[in-house]
């Protein structure tokens, strides 16, 4: 019997010591946290997830991130709950390979929060906001190419491309455009510059959303390899579950909640019947999650009120069956 859905979150106001996530009371309807458990944060950023957990139940976290200073930070965190919360540096799509030194127990919940952290967003050195001056970055683990080595490197046709389909933007061609008009200029390397090419270029975007949006997020997505990472973070999710256990997952814009709805419907008993013109393969594998809401779960009022990013927060998430991970091409 599925749990009852969650109504719209309403909880405004951080607890007293810090950081509250999107749809934190959601997330925890959806995993239950029990006592002797074992949790997986695998986007731990300020801890919220982690600490709402440790909150709920005499359970144990492993709180996995790829970004250094999100670990430096939970430190504190950590040193104040009894060994109950491990932090683990790494990509929440190797969450596998990552925990497996460290524990064998089963894992009763997972969480995800794709996407920029707050502290990312809030700190101009990092290069993710369009509102803050600062280098274009963007990396989350500091490793690899930035955004300025794709500003200043792509051909007008592959930046068009990236800002199309990472950020579906209308204005792509305009954009890409612009940018490579004004790299011969001068070098585009910090966050403003780029947000100001990207403004004067295309007509002001619907109320609320600054014209600048959608290309930094297809930078940051491209940058941080983020759809490909959230594929494998499915897939380890489903080898690491115990039967019963639940994954939550909050997404925040079309491109992340349509690959967690496709995964968890493909995977569930919501798939696809066939039909007599395309029946479903004889080999297809026994549905290795159970939906435990047909819809999303969306902020309320509220909440949005207090913090704007909850605005477009998609919570989805499933239980484990006891039917084993797929595999191969049905996977």
């Amino acid at each position: 019997m599925n749990p009852r859905r969650p109504r719209p979150q309403n909880r405004p106001h951080p607890p007293p010591g810090g950081h509250l996530p999107v749809l934190l009371d959601a997330v925890l309807a959806a995993l239950a946290p029990r006592d002797e458990a074992v949790y997986v944060d695998g986007t731990f950023g300020a801890g919220g997830y982690s600490e709402g957990l440790l909150e709920a139940a005499r359970c144990r976290v492993f709180g996995i991130d790829r970004d250094p200073d999100a670990l430096s930070r939970g430190r504190q965190l950590a040193a104040c709950r009894d060994d109950r919360l491990m932090l683990v540096e790494g990509r929440f799509g190797d969450m596998v390979r990552l925990l497996a030194p460290f524990s064998a127990a089963p894992v009763a919940g997972i969480a995800l929060d794709l996407g920029v952290s707050s502290p990312q967003l809030d700190e101009a050195e990092r290069g993710f906001s369009f509102r803050l001056d600062g280098p274009l970055d963007m990396r989350m683990s500091r490793e690899g190419q930035s955004a300025a080595d794709l500003v200043a490197n792509l051909s007008e046709a592959q930046l068009a491309e990236l800002i199309r389909t990472f950020g579906e933007e209308r204005f792509a061609r305009r954009i890409a455009r612009a940018i490579v008009t004004a790299r011969t200029r001068t070098p585009i390397t910090r966050t403003l510059g780029l947000a100001e090419t990207v403004r004067a270029a295309v007509p002001k975007a619907e109320p609320g959303l600054d014209p600048a949006t959608r290309t930094f997020q297809a930078l940051r997505i491209a940058v941080n390899d983020e759809l490909g990472e959230l594929d494998r973070g499915l897939a380890a999710a489903e080898q690491l579950l115990m039967p019963g256990g639940r994954l939550a997952v909050v997404s925040f814009h079309s491109l992340e909640d349509r690959r967690v709805k496709a995964f968890l419907g493909r995977r569930s008993e919501q798939a696809p019947r066939g039909s007599r013109h395309r029946p479903i393969p004889a080999d297809r594998p026994a549905p290795s999650f159970r939906l435990l809401w047909r819809r999303a779960v969306k902020a309320g009022a509220e909440e949005i009120a207090a913090n704007p990013r909850a605005r477009s927060a998609r919570l989805r998430a499933a239980e484990r069956t006891a039917a084993p991970a797929w595999r191969g091409d049905a996977a």
